[in-house]
């Protein structure tokens, strides 16, 4: 495959609800640096895919309100690579503008979809990954995703079963189940056939077209209507019109759920998290004696075990006889909830909203 055919759409448009209140709807997740690297996760995401996408191949698809930070974030990027979305409508639609989209530019076009919110520890492995994944779908009609052996039952992820095997770490996908409950998960992991399903997706502009007409009725007709708009001036005009009407979907339910085409290539050595929650955030960070993650200034932890404390400001804080928290802040904002009860962050910033309006969320 040559170089100029790849092409990456990097997903940036999420608000990040469950790492309230550090990731609020003004600065949401991705434009942030929680790992404390200099680097936020989309410059991250950014810089992970140099070398093997072409700089100007790097499609943003982001909302409205994030297009200047996208800007400040990752200068090199230029208006034409950023897909604007109207309307959240998840990632069915998204995906679907995009394909149509990059196709209008490169009917030879082969993309993969990368989420701007992953942790990847090993970036030489996962680069090693990619160019296998973008080899694969160059030589085959399919749709990729990547699948990271589970190490545990975990309620945060999708899951991958893999049916036959194909060829080295390539297996066909016999099916997708989104996040399930723990005991679920736990036949899931026992069972040695399920992948944590990572959100990185691989394939042809035309094979997933052809995929979104086949399984997707209630996304397709509208955006293959556009089919001569794309990558004229007309474009956004158009998408401004059919993307409220679209339904809202993730590509996952949307096409990846019924299609009989999808594989998985096994990337157990890429050190992957989805940076989602303040739990997956606590997995990846270095914890002190007493398994606690601390990320500010002035902590103090007497008895206190296995929580999270991320503050901002030269503020003191002092935790006693606490075990299993999350403690976290920001500028007019105090969380303190049990992490076996962060699945429920996303509820309370919507009973903020109905309580306070916007303020706090």
């Amino acid at each position: 495959m040559t170089e100029k055919n790849r092409y990456c759409v990097i997903m940036c448009g999420g608000c990040g609800s469950r790492l309230w209140p550090k990731s609020r709807t003004q600065m949401p997740k991705q434009f942030i640096d929680f790992l404390g690297t200099g680097q936020s996760l989309l410059q991250l995401t950014v810089a992970r895919l140099k070398g093997i996408i072409p700089q100007e191949n790097i499609i943003m698809l982001t909302r409205s309100e994030y297009v200047d930070l996208v800007k400040e974030q990752v200068p090199e990027i230029t208006d034409s690579q950023i897909l604007c979305e109207p309307a959240h409508r998840r990632t069915g639609p998204g995906n679907a503008w995009a394909a149509y989209h990059i196709k209008a530019l490169n009917p030879d076009a082969k993309i993969m979809v990368a989420p701007c919110d992953n942790i990847i520890l090993r970036v030489d492995e996962f680069r090693e990954s990619v160019e296998k994944a973008f080899e694969f779908i160059e030589h085959h009609d399919t749709l990729l995703t990547f699948g990271v052996k589970p190490t545990h039952p975990e309620t945060r992820y999708g899951y991958i079963q893999q049916g036959r095997e194909i060829d080295g770490d390539f297996a066909m996908v016999k099916t997708f189940t989104e996040k399930p409950d723990l005991e679920l998960a736990k036949v899931f992991v026992d069972s040695g056939e399920f992948y944590w399903n990572t959100g990185i997706f691989f394939w042809s502009a035309t094979s997933i077209i052809k995929a979104l007409n086949d399984n997707a009725a209630k996304v397709s007709p509208k955006f293959r209507e556009g089919e001569g708009i794309y990558g004229t001036d007309k474009e956004e005009e158009f998408i401004k019109e059919i993307y409220s009407a679209s339904q809202s979907i993730s590509i996952d339910y949307a096409v990846l759920e019924k299609a009989d085409n999808v594989t998985v290539l096994r990337v157990d050595g890429i050190g992957w998290t989805d940076l989602g929650t303040w739990g997956s955030l606590y997995d990846v960070s270095p914890k002190n004696h007493d398994g606690n993650v601390l990320q500010g200034t002035k902590t103090m932890m007497m008895n206190s075990h296995n929580n999270i404390v991320s503050t901002q400001g030269d503020k003191l804080v002092v935790v006693s006889e606490l075990d299993d928290y999350i403690i976290a802040d920001s500028e007019n904002a105090l969380l303190i909830v049990p992490r076996s009860e962060e699945q429920k962050i996303r509820t309370y910033v919507r009973e903020l909203k109905a309580t306070y309006g916007d303020e706090y969320k």
